[in-house]
This record gives C-alpha cells, sequence and structure tokens, in this order.
C-alpha cells in the first residue's frame, strides 16, 4: 500500500502536469527580423507562461525589417518586409516548426513585394495586410499555413495603410490604426474562412501607427505606437472580437515605444522590442489579457530590435 506521502508526491505531479496544460506551459512565442544596428535576420524564442530571457531559434532566409507574422499551432510564418536588396520591399514568405529550433525555409511568395504590413491568421489561413510598395497598398493576401506555395488575393482594406497592426479570433481578422496619409484610428475586420473587403470595426482610444497586437479568442489588445502628433505613446488599448465597436483603455506599457512587436497565448500577452527615444529595445512585457492593467517586465530579448514581427504557437485564432 503506498505511503501518504507517496500519494501526495503523486498529487503534486498530477497538479503540476495540471498546471502546465491549464497555463499553455508549452507555448512559444516567436521573435522575427527588424533591425538592430543594421537589417536583422534573427529570430528568437520564450515560453509566454514563463518569464526570462529570449533564446535563439534560427534566423530568416534574408534580413528583413518591418515583416509582417503570424502562424498556426505547428509553424510559424514572416513575410515580407525591407531587406538590404529591396527597400520598398521584398515578397519573400518564410517558415519555421515553432516546436523545434533552426533556420528557416523558403514558403512561396505574397502577391506584391511590401514592407510594414500586418498579418493574422486562424489554425489554417494566414492573412496579410497592407503596407508600403513605394506607396501604401489597401492588398489583402492569404494562405494555406499547413501547405507552401504563393499567396492569393483575399480583398482590400478599406484604405491604403502602413505600419498597421493585426491580430485575431479563430473567426474574424482585425486591423487596426496606421498611416494613410495621415495617422488613422481605424478599425476594420474580415470574416478569415472566406474571401472579401475588410468591413469598418470602430476605432482605436487614439489614432497611433506602428503599433503592435495580439489577441485571446475573444479580446484583442493594441499597445505602442506613435500618434498624429508624433509622440511616442505606451497606450494598451483592448477591443471584443466578436462585437463590432470602438476599443476601450487596457492599460500601458511599461516602454514607451513605436515599432514594437507582439504575440499571445491564449491568457498572456507580450510586447517585445521597439523603438524608443530613437534606438531599439530589447524589452519585453507582459499582461493577462482577460484582465485590464499595465503590463509587466518578461524578461529581454537576445538582441535590440525595432521593426520586427512576432507569433505564437498559441494565440488567439487557433
Amino acid at each position: 500500500m503506498p505511503s501518504y506521502s507517496g500519494v501526495w508526491n503523486l498529487v503534486q505531479v498530477y497538479q503540476a502536469v495540471a498546471q502546465g496544460i491549464w497555463t499553455n506551459d508549452n507555448s512559444r512565442g516567436l521573435f522575427g527580423g527588424g533591425n538592430t544596428e543594421a537589417t536583422a535576420n534573427t529570430i528568437s524564442y520564450v515560453t509566454i507562461a514563463t518569464t526570462g530571457n529570449a533564446t535563439d531559434f534560427g534566423d530568416l532566409t534574408v534580413a528583413r525589417s518591418g515583416p509582417g507574422a503570424c502562424s498556426s499551432a505547428v509553424r510559424g510564418i514572416f513575410a515580407g518586409g525591407q531587406t538590404p536588396a529591396a527597400n520598398n520591399g521584398t515578397s519573400t514568405i518564410d517558415y519555421v516548426t515553432i516546436a523545434t529550433t533552426g533556420n528557416a525555409a523558403n514558403f512561396g511568395n505574397l502577391t506584391l513585394a511590401r514592407k510594414w504590413l500586418a498579418s493574422c491568421s486562424s489554425s489554417t489561413r494566414g492573412l496579410f495586410g497592407g503596407g508600403y510598395t513605394g506607396a501604401n497598398t489597401n492588398t489583402i493576401d492569404y494562405i494555406s499555413i499547413g501547405t507552401t506555395g504563393n499567396a492569393t488575393d483575399f480583398g482590400d482594406l478599406t484604405a491604403t495603410t502602413q505600419f498597421l497592426a493585426s491580430c485575431s479570433s479563430t473567426t474574424h481578422g482585425i486591423f487596426a490604426g496606421g498611416e494613410t496619409t495621415v495617422v488613422v484610428a481605424t478599425i476594420t475586420y474580415v470574416t478569415i474562412a472566406t474571401t472579401g473587403n475588410s468591413t469598418s470595426f470602430g476605432t482605436l482610444s487614439v489614432g497611433r501607427s506602428g503599433l503592435a497586437s495580439c489577441s485571446s479568442a475573444t479580446r484583442g489588445l493594441f499597445g505602442g505606437g506613435n500618434n498624429s502628433g508624433g509622440t511616442f505613446t505606451n497606450i494598451i488599448d483592448y477591443i471584443t472580437i466578436a462585437t463590432t465597436g470602438n476599443a476601450t483603455d487596457f492599460g500601458d506599457l511599461a516602454a514607451i515605444v513605436i515599432q514594437n512587436s507582439a504575440c499571445s497565448s491564449k491568457t498572456r500577452g507580450l510586447f517585445g522590442g521597439g523603438t524608443n527615444s530613437g534606438l531599439p529595445v530589447n524589452v519585453i512585457e507582459y499582461v493577462t489579457i482577460e484582465t485590464t492593467g499595465n503590463a509587466t517586465d518578461f524578461g529581454d530579448l537576445t538582441v535590440s530590435q525595432n521593426r520586427l514581427a512576432a507569433c505564437s504557437n498559441s494565440h488567439g485564432g487557433l
């Protein structure tokens, strides 16, 4: 007959396993590309449910800043961005297997070479919207994440926009903020499983560009950016993705940044990198998505980066 202490030890093991499941203990966030002192091909990763510094994951196929990133539970996708050889953007799409480490492989191409775009996804489809091609664009492309191949036209944003942000639920893709001819507060949405143009959702609490976004299955968060006066902000807004309406104040980032990135698990949102006082930073912060409040320090990226992109294997679109 097992001793009481032996039974208690088993209970503790089961509790630890359950806690790992409930807290998405194996969920990974990836941060890739951007600028350090030069355009970067770096990919790093963190375990979202813990805190700590990022670890090297591998490299993109080509160094780039201002890409978009999205993911399934298996694959992380990095697309577009400015390369040393393509000032107005590349069409290259890379992919990695999130649960492992290693260098990215070529996936295919966007319909349009561009930088400073935004991306979101469901478990099967990745969407890439807006960006800059030499002029702003309103193009939305999509891919089937589980296969490789070139992107297909999905539809159009309501306006030609660069430096915007995007997140998703399992049903809807959200695009917010950015610059048209001015900094905007616009939020629009699409139904990921279909194709078509985006539709008005509401507005951010304040217009801003160069912001970052992440989501649970129900809430979308938008953090950082610069407003129409060019002032950097630490504002975090949130929306309820299943409804339409204007964003509400969530709290503040500790760092006042633009050109940052974000990824999430089902419960926790991470904001990493960006520009502060004209220089790239390595700060990662986190929030609990279903509550409100200010962000807390998580750790550091492997290098200081801005204009980077992030994705995860457990976000709100999965």
